[in-house]
């Protein structure tokens, strides 16, 4: 860790003196999860911390929107529907920091992945891995066959380490994977997980996330490859609590402030002509290169591999149906022209009687023919008299998760860091990848244990 000027210098109330250990004045740029935990660490460690966020409200890519009813009410739901799983530890202990019981606002199941038949895998509440290997051994529509090729698989990929070639898809790790396994697993968990269709996704992530959720330590009583569903908006799970935390704590919070002016001085950095000892960007990717590349920073090669970041889309299609589902989440199938993989009843998780949000990762087309695909795909299944409400498309919601991608580290310039679920880590576009990326930026500060 770089030392500060050995000169005292009073920065927006913050003494800069020598050493890691010395309290900064840190700027955050971003207020998402990434950006929260960030703040939160940093601010718990004794830093000045101001976070600026070009919204009106925290939470970045999830966050909570109205939506309205057929009555003429309003609900608030999801600009997508983010599921958690048991072994994301440390965004639930950063719930826990800001004052949230993850209990009372997610709704913890063990991994059940069927469809509307009951066909798929579910697994029991026991302890890993004697939970996956039930849960394969009584798998539904399932061949023995395919059942002994999926734990032969399991096993090899355990006895490697849950290690591939860094240029291998997930198609190339199941080639020889029964179809029906490939369909009613495979497929659903890696769209889920990575965001990005299995003859595209990286091997070696999906088989950290398989290693991580399926031989991973869970929380509290939640195993590793728990479901954790959302029971109230994404607002309340972290973002607004988090607000109060810092702001009690005497952080300043600038909402609605698109941050335009970055720049090194001799003694740190400018943001809009706030002097602060280190600056961390907490912002998409594509607002970071902004940053850097409007202000002249010198940081050609992080901005090379930020270059490198391709993005993904994500829709979600709220509708109503009298139709209520077996369970609070039920796998569809999909292909061409049925780009839905999962129907959640929003009325099992806090939400309206009679709500679906039909989600669709790795979306392409327009949101209005997206819509009507949607729901000819629920019509086909059954749901005739369901009516479209609403259609949300994240056209970058999380970034393509290919083999060998490159993505940049948490370090772009002497005392200025970077953070987001997209920065240099183990896991995809996910909360948890998020919230440990703005931990270790928050590590870099000093005085902050990760």
């Amino acid at each position: 860790m770089e030392r500060l000027a050995s000169t005292a210098k009073t920065v927006h109330g913050a003494t800069r003196g020598t050493g890691a250990g010395a309290a900064r004045s840190v700027a955050i740029i971003g207020g998402g999860w990434a950006g929260l935990a960030a703040a939160v660490d940093a601010t718990e460690a004794g830093h000045q911390v101001t976070l600026f966020e070009a919204a009106r409200s925290l939470g970045g890519r999830a966050r909570s929107l109205p939506l309205t009813l057929p009555d003429g009410t309003t609900t608030p739901l999801d600009n997508g529907q983010h599921i958690l799983i048991g072994a994301y530890r440390q965004t639930l202990g950063l719930m826990s920091k800001v004052g949230v019981d993850p209990r009372t606002v997610l709704r913890g199941e063990p991994l059940d992945l069927r469809d509307l038949d009951g066909r798929g895998l579910r697994l029991p509440a026991w302890p890993s891995p004697l939970d996956a290997a039930w849960g394969i051994a009584r798998a539904q529509g399932w061949s023995w066959g395919d059942k002994r090729a999926l734990i032969a698989a399991t096993l090899g990929w355990q006895r490697a380490g849950f290690r591939c070639a860094s240029s291998a898809t997930v198609a190339d790790l199941c080639r020889r994977m029964p179809a029906p396994v490939v369909q009613g697993l495979i497929e659903p968990l890696c769209i889920s997980a990575l965001n990005t269709p299995p003859e595209r996704a990286s091997g070696q992530v999906f088989l950290r996330v398989l290693r991580d959720s399926l031989f991973g330590e869970g929380w509290g009583r939640w195993g590793a490859s728990w479901l954790l569903l959302p029971t109230a908006p994404l607002g309340e799970l972290l973002p607004e609590p988090a607000g109060r935390w810092l702001r009690s704590r005497g952080a300043v919070l600038r909402l609605g402030h698109r941050v335009a002016l970055l720049a090194e001085t001799a003694s740190g950095w400018q943001v809009d002509g706030d002097a602060f000892d280190a600056v961390i960007l907490a912002c998409p990717s594509w607002d970071a290169i902004r940053l850097l590349q409007d202000n002249a920073v010198a940081a050609p090669a992080w901005l090379l591999q930020a270059h490198g970041i391709r993005h993904e889309s994500i829709a979600t299609v709220y509708a109503t149906s009298l139709r209520r589902l077996p369970r609070p989440m039920v796998a569809l199938p999909s292909g061409p022209g049925e780009p839905a993989q999962f129907v959640f009843d929003r009325g099992q998780l806090g939400g309206p009687t009679g709500l679906l949000a039909f989600v669709a990762s790795a979306s392409e087309g327009e949101r209005d023919l997206l819509e009507r695909q949607v729901m000819a795909q629920a019509d086909a299944l059954g749901w005739v008299e369901a009516q479209a409400l609403q259609t949300v498309v994240e056209r970058r919601a999380t970034f393509a998760c290919t083999p060998g991608l490159d993505r940049p580290g948490p370090q772009v310039a002497e005392r200025l860091w970077a953070c987001g679920d997209w920065v240099a880590g183990p896991y995809p576009a996910t909360l948890e990848g998020a919230v440990m990326s703005g931990r270790h930026a928050a590590a870099a500060l000093g005085r902050v244990r990760v």
